[in-house]
């Protein structure tokens, strides 16, 4: 097929005319390809396979124009980049191809615009920070981050935005609507950015790299988020505590703590979460899902983050020194519930009593003492407590399991608190004194009961006769005055058998 049967009157210097009928009906594309080449016979390519005929004319040729003369054939070709193919479609449509990459577009001027990300040509630079840009638009756009400009505004909630992609996408939060969706597992998205993101997910592709520490991510805005830690840049504060953030979505959840709104509601029991992954990780209390597992002992847990801080446990490592006495801690919770015991501050209050404790766990533990709650229950005997670390030192009485011993005196005990104590015996310590007379005592317990000799208080009293003591050991003692000597104790083969005459 010859050009002039494309667009008849080319040759002849006239300017071309649409597509006859015949042509757009037919199933073929025209293309016209910029290329330097000299042999008239290039024009008569023809794409059996892609229905294609493409024609190709030389740089700043014009269809009324064959006159030019084409460059020496011993000139260098143009790369990929200079080449430029129009495709005429069956409906007489054009569009501009990219002969680099492959990229179609509407508007030749669109598609010269791209074509300088190929040459790197960047011609448009911001006066502020000099970042240089491929066309005036994107510079336009650049600086509105300077100047605070948000020219689009939502009519739903007022919120605005640098550029009217950004809003289009963010309406769809108010509507609903979520065009890409992942050809993989079907999930939804409401910009095809996010869709991207996911796909490399399923793929395992982590494109993006830290140049400080080799990891990497998924996403541009991921790897960022995670240079703050290397920089200790926090650009995000909170207007109302001044508390500084490395990531906006970290800002976000913790407004939510200032405001007390919980968007997330559990199906199940209905308990609220301020953010989603809150509320994922609820949820497998109620499924018993533990996708986590500690390749050390098989443990599971609910989330990675849990898994984390257990690992430490079997690594030793503490992360989190107290800058006032140097002892670490394998969280940063615990390590903020330790500073408390230096700053005296104890933020978590009981609304039966007023007691106040320094962490919260302490607590929900304390509030079961009102409740009355014992959820815990000893599957040997039976006997509850009201949490778990009582249930396990309460077992170790029926295995004689003792974990915890003396290094002076190799004396073992059930948990360390006590062991804490007992070590106090050899070094002579007595941290809690008395504010009344100054004397000092191992535990705080024996302060209370020495306390009362100061208050009068004798909170344990007698069942048979009323009488009442300032400490409980106090009332044991005298409880066997009224045990019946008619009783007759007796030992078997280490058991103490109680036999009570009649």
């Amino acid at each position: 097929m010859s050009p002039s049967s494309v667009f008849p009157g080319l040759c002849r210097g006239e300017a071309p005319r649409e597509p006859s009928e015949n042509l757009k009906n037919s199933k073929e594309n025209v293309t016209l390809t910029i290329d330097y080449k000299e042999k008239d016979e290039d024009i008569e390519q023809h794409s059996s396979e892609e229905n294609l005929i493409t024609c190709n004319v030389h740089q700043g040729l014009h269809y009324t124009d064959l006159s030019y003369t084409p460059p020496n054939h011993e000139e260098p070709a143009p790369d990929q980049s200079q080449i430029v193919t129009i495709i005429i479609g069956q409906d007489g449509g054009k569009s501009f191809h990219c002969g680099e990459c492959g990229k179609h577009f509407k508007h030749r001027s669109t598609l010269n615009a791209h074509r300088k990300i190929h040459i790197e040509e960047k011609v448009f630079s911001c006066p502020k920070c000099g970042k240089c840009f491929t066309n005036k638009s994107n510079l336009v756009r650049h600086e509105r981050s300077h100047t605070g400009e948000k020219p689009f505004s939502c009519s739903e909630c007022g919120k605005c935005f640098i550029q009217q992609s950004n809003l289009v996408i963010h309406q769809r939060i108010h509507t609903g609507a979520k065009p890409y969706s992942c050809s993989e597992c079907g999930k939804c998205f409401k910009s095809k950015a996010e869709l991207v993101a996911h796909q490399r997910k399923h793929k395992g592709e982590k494109p993006y790299s830290c140049s400080e520490c080799g990891k990497y991510y998924g996403t541009k805005t991921i790897l960022k988020e995670h240079q703050r830690i290397h920089t200790g840049q926090k650009p995000f504060s909170c207007s109302v505590c001044g508390n500084c953030f490395k990531c906006k979505s970290s800002l976000t959840q913790h407004m939510r703590t200032h405001t007390g709104e919980k968007r997330f509601a559990c199906s199940v029991c209905s308990k609220c979460f301020s953010n989603k992954p809150g509320l994922v990780i609820h949820e497998r209390s109620h499924t018993g899902e533990k996708p986590y597992s500690c390749s050390e002992c098989g443990k599971g847990f609910t989330n990675k983050s849990d898994l984390v801080k257990h690992i430490r446990y079997h690594t030793g490592e503490k992360p989190y020194p107290c800058s006032e006495c140097g002892k670490s801690f394998v969280t940063k919770t615990k390590l903020k519930d330790h500073q408390r015991i230096h700053t005296g501050q104890k933020p978590f209050s009981c609304s039966v009593c007023g007691n106040c404790f320094k962490c919260k766990s302490i607590l929900t533990q304390h509030m079961r003492t009102h409740t009355g709650e014992r959820r815990f229950a000893c599957s040997v005997c039976s006997k509850c407590f009201s949490n778990k670390p009582g249930l396990v030192i309460h077992e170790r009485s029926h295995t004689g399991e003792k974990p915890y011993s003396c290094s002076e005196c190799r004396k073992g005990f059930t948990n360390k608190s006590d062991l804490v104590k007992h070590l106090r015996y050899h070094t002579g310590e007595k941290p809690y004194p008395c504010l009344e007379c100054g004397k000092s005592f191992v535990t705080k317990t024996k302060l209370k009961d020495h306390q009362r000799i100061h208050t009068g208080e004798k909170p344990y009293s007698c069942s048979v006769c009323g009488k009442c003591f300032t400490e409980k050991s106090y009332l044991a003692r005298h409880e066997e005055i009224h045990i019946d000597r008619s009783n007759v104790i007796l030992k078997q083969e280490g058991q103490t058998v109680l036999l009570q005459v009649l």
